[in-house]
Protein backbone atom coordinates (compact mmCIF):
# COMPACT_ATOMS: atom_id res chain seq x y z
CA UNK A 1 0.00 0.00 0.00
CA UNK A 2 1.20 3.60 -0.57
CA UNK A 3 3.09 5.15 2.35
CA UNK A 4 3.11 8.90 2.84
CA UNK A 5 5.93 10.81 4.49
CA UNK A 6 4.99 13.52 7.00
CA UNK A 7 5.16 16.33 4.43
CA UNK A 8 2.71 14.60 2.10
CA UNK A 9 0.53 13.46 5.00
CA UNK A 10 0.10 17.00 6.32
CA UNK A 11 -1.27 18.04 2.92
CA UNK A 12 -3.84 15.24 3.03
CA UNK A 13 -7.49 16.25 3.22
CA UNK A 14 -7.97 13.79 6.09
CA UNK A 15 -5.39 15.65 8.18
CA UNK A 16 -5.82 19.25 7.04
CA UNK A 17 -9.61 19.17 7.39
CA UNK A 18 -9.70 17.29 10.68
CA UNK A 19 -12.38 18.70 12.99
CA UNK A 20 -12.06 16.23 15.87
CA UNK A 21 -10.80 18.68 18.48
CA UNK A 22 -11.30 22.09 16.96
CA UNK A 23 -13.98 23.48 19.30
CA UNK A 24 -13.66 21.22 22.35
CA UNK A 25 -14.18 23.14 25.64
CA UNK A 26 -12.17 22.64 28.81
CA UNK A 27 -14.78 20.28 30.27
CA UNK A 28 -14.33 18.13 27.17
CA UNK A 29 -10.59 17.99 27.79
CA UNK A 30 -11.16 16.79 31.34
CA UNK A 31 -13.49 14.06 30.10
CA UNK A 32 -11.25 12.88 27.26
CA UNK A 33 -8.03 12.99 29.27
CA UNK A 34 -9.44 11.59 32.51
CA UNK A 35 -7.91 14.41 34.57
CA UNK A 36 -8.82 17.81 35.95
CA UNK A 37 -6.58 20.07 33.88
CA UNK A 38 -6.81 23.04 36.23
CA UNK A 39 -6.14 20.90 39.31
CA UNK A 40 -3.04 19.46 37.63
CA UNK A 41 -1.74 22.99 37.02
CA UNK A 42 -2.49 24.39 40.48
CA UNK A 43 0.93 23.89 42.03
CA UNK A 44 3.44 26.26 43.66
CA UNK A 45 5.31 28.60 41.35
CA UNK A 46 4.95 29.27 37.63
CA UNK A 47 3.41 26.47 35.58
CA UNK A 48 3.25 25.68 31.88
CA UNK A 49 0.68 23.69 29.93
CA UNK A 50 1.54 22.56 26.40
CA UNK A 51 -1.37 21.34 24.28
CA UNK A 52 -0.50 19.59 21.02
CA UNK A 53 -3.04 19.59 18.16
CA UNK A 54 -5.00 22.21 20.10
CA UNK A 55 -7.63 22.97 17.44
CA UNK A 56 -9.11 26.43 17.83
CA UNK A 57 -7.62 26.80 21.30
CA UNK A 58 -11.01 27.29 22.91
CA UNK A 59 -10.18 25.15 25.97
CA UNK A 60 -6.88 26.98 26.40
CA UNK A 61 -8.59 30.37 26.38
CA UNK A 62 -10.97 29.13 29.07
CA UNK A 63 -8.09 27.86 31.20
CA UNK A 64 -6.12 31.11 30.80
CA UNK A 65 -8.95 33.02 32.45
CA UNK A 66 -8.91 30.68 35.46
CA UNK A 67 -5.21 30.12 36.16
CA UNK A 68 -2.86 32.39 38.16
CA UNK A 69 -1.07 35.23 36.32
CA UNK A 70 2.26 33.36 36.28
CA UNK A 71 0.81 30.40 34.37
CA UNK A 72 1.78 29.94 30.73
CA UNK A 73 -0.20 28.02 28.12
CA UNK A 74 1.10 27.05 24.67
CA UNK A 75 -1.12 25.51 22.00
CA UNK A 76 0.25 24.02 18.78
CA UNK A 77 -1.81 23.09 15.74
CA UNK A 78 -1.10 22.35 12.09
CA UNK A 79 -3.93 24.64 10.95
CA UNK A 80 -4.13 28.28 12.09
CA UNK A 81 -7.91 28.35 12.59
CA UNK A 82 -7.66 29.64 16.14
CA UNK A 83 -10.29 31.51 18.14
CA UNK A 84 -10.81 34.88 16.42
CA UNK A 85 -10.33 37.09 19.49
CA UNK A 86 -6.76 38.04 20.51
CA UNK A 87 -5.48 35.40 22.96
CA UNK A 88 -4.86 36.36 26.61
CA UNK A 89 -1.26 37.42 27.38
CA UNK A 90 -0.47 34.13 29.10
CA UNK A 91 -1.59 32.07 26.06
CA UNK A 92 0.53 31.50 22.94
CA UNK A 93 -0.95 29.78 19.89
CA UNK A 94 1.53 28.36 17.38
CA UNK A 95 0.91 27.10 13.85
CA UNK A 96 3.32 24.21 13.32
CA UNK A 97 3.65 20.47 12.81
CA UNK A 98 3.98 18.60 16.10
CA UNK A 99 6.45 16.24 14.40
CA UNK A 100 8.95 19.08 13.88
CA UNK A 101 8.17 21.85 16.39
CA UNK A 102 10.28 22.24 19.55
CA UNK A 103 9.29 24.03 22.78
CA UNK A 104 11.54 26.59 24.42
CA UNK A 105 11.26 25.02 27.87
CA UNK A 106 9.78 22.14 29.88
CA UNK A 107 6.07 21.84 30.69
CA UNK A 108 4.24 20.67 33.78
CA UNK A 109 1.44 19.28 31.63
CA UNK A 110 1.55 18.09 28.01
CA UNK A 111 -1.72 17.01 26.41
CA UNK A 112 -2.97 15.86 23.03
CA UNK A 113 -6.71 15.23 22.62
CA UNK A 114 -7.37 13.06 19.54
CA UNK A 115 -4.51 14.72 17.66
CA UNK A 116 -2.27 11.65 17.37
CA UNK A 117 -4.93 9.98 15.22
CA UNK A 118 -3.81 12.30 12.38
CA UNK A 119 -0.04 12.25 12.98
CA UNK A 120 2.34 10.09 10.98
CA UNK A 121 5.14 9.31 13.42
CA UNK A 122 2.98 8.88 16.53
CA UNK A 123 5.67 7.08 18.51
CA UNK A 124 8.17 9.79 17.66
CA UNK A 125 5.83 12.48 18.98
CA UNK A 126 5.26 10.52 22.21
CA UNK A 127 9.00 10.12 22.71
CA UNK A 128 9.68 13.80 22.05
CA UNK A 129 6.82 14.91 24.31
CA UNK A 130 8.22 12.76 27.13
CA UNK A 131 11.44 14.78 26.97
CA UNK A 132 9.50 18.05 27.22
CA UNK A 133 8.12 17.37 30.71
CA UNK A 134 9.36 18.77 33.99
CA UNK A 135 10.69 16.23 36.48
CA UNK A 136 7.19 15.55 37.83
CA UNK A 137 5.21 16.75 34.82
CA UNK A 138 2.37 14.76 33.27
CA UNK A 139 1.85 13.70 29.66
CA UNK A 140 -1.68 12.59 28.71
CA UNK A 141 -2.83 11.85 25.16
CA UNK A 142 -5.53 10.07 23.21
CA UNK A 143 -3.80 7.12 21.58
CA UNK A 144 -5.08 4.09 19.69
CA UNK A 145 -2.40 1.41 19.69
CA UNK A 146 -4.13 -0.38 16.80
CA UNK A 147 -3.20 2.52 14.52
CA UNK A 148 0.46 1.56 14.89
CA UNK A 149 1.13 -1.05 12.20
CA UNK A 150 4.02 -3.19 11.06
CA UNK A 151 5.27 -3.22 7.47
CA UNK A 152 2.85 -6.03 6.52
CA UNK A 153 -0.12 -4.01 7.80
CA UNK A 154 -0.73 -5.99 10.98
CA UNK A 155 -1.10 -4.14 14.32
CA UNK A 156 2.09 -3.88 16.36
CA UNK A 157 0.13 -5.44 19.22
CA UNK A 158 1.41 -6.53 22.60
CA UNK A 159 5.04 -6.05 21.71
CA UNK A 160 4.35 -2.34 21.26
CA UNK A 161 2.42 -1.94 24.49
CA UNK A 162 5.17 -3.85 26.34
CA UNK A 163 7.79 -1.50 24.87
CA UNK A 164 5.73 1.52 25.95
CA UNK A 165 5.42 0.15 29.49
CA UNK A 166 9.16 -0.51 29.60
CA UNK A 167 9.76 3.19 28.87
CA UNK A 168 7.38 4.27 31.66
CA UNK A 169 4.13 4.85 29.77
CA UNK A 170 0.77 3.59 30.96
CA UNK A 171 -1.65 2.62 28.21
CA UNK A 172 -5.39 2.16 28.80
CA UNK A 173 -6.75 0.19 25.81
CA UNK A 174 -10.35 0.70 26.88
CA UNK A 175 -10.11 4.49 27.00
CA UNK A 176 -7.43 4.65 24.26
CA UNK A 177 -5.37 6.89 26.50
CA UNK A 178 -1.64 6.98 27.19
CA UNK A 179 0.05 8.68 30.17
CA UNK A 180 3.53 9.28 31.49
CA UNK A 181 4.67 11.00 34.68
CA UNK A 182 8.05 12.71 34.75
CA UNK A 183 10.55 13.65 32.04
CA UNK A 184 12.24 10.74 30.30
CA UNK A 185 14.52 10.08 27.35
CA UNK A 186 12.40 7.48 25.57
CA UNK A 187 13.89 4.95 23.16
CA UNK A 188 11.26 2.81 21.47
CA UNK A 189 12.48 -0.10 19.27
CA UNK A 190 10.68 1.02 16.10
CA UNK A 191 11.64 2.92 12.95
CA UNK A 192 8.93 4.97 11.28
CA UNK A 193 8.43 4.13 7.58
CA UNK A 194 5.34 6.13 6.60
CA UNK A 195 1.59 6.59 7.02
CA UNK A 196 -1.70 5.69 5.37
CA UNK A 197 -4.34 8.44 5.24
CA UNK A 198 -6.89 6.03 3.76
CA UNK A 199 -7.15 3.83 6.83
CA UNK A 200 -10.82 4.74 7.30
CA UNK A 201 -12.68 5.48 10.55
CA UNK A 202 -11.12 4.53 13.87
CA UNK A 203 -12.92 4.07 17.20
CA UNK A 204 -14.11 7.70 17.13
CA UNK A 205 -16.03 7.10 13.92
CA UNK A 206 -13.86 9.65 12.09
CA UNK A 207 -11.32 8.93 9.32
CA UNK A 208 -7.87 8.52 10.85
CA UNK A 209 -4.27 7.71 9.92
CA UNK A 210 -2.40 4.44 10.38
CA UNK A 211 1.33 4.68 11.04
CA UNK A 212 3.83 2.05 9.89
CA UNK A 213 7.02 0.96 11.64
CA UNK A 214 9.79 -1.57 11.38
CA UNK A 215 11.02 -3.13 14.64
CA UNK A 216 14.66 -2.28 15.25
CA UNK A 217 15.36 -5.23 17.54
Amino acid sequence: MPRLDDTALERSSVVANCAMNRERPLTGYNRELGIDVLAELRRPGPVRWLDLCCGSGRALVEAAALLPPDAEIVGVDLVDHFVPAPPPPRLRLVTASVTAWEPDGPSDLVTCVHGLHYVGDKLGVLARAASWLTEDGLLVASFDARSVRLDDGSPAGRRLTAALRHEGFTYDPRQRRITLRGRRNVRLPYRYIGADDQAGPNYTGQPAVNSFYEPTK
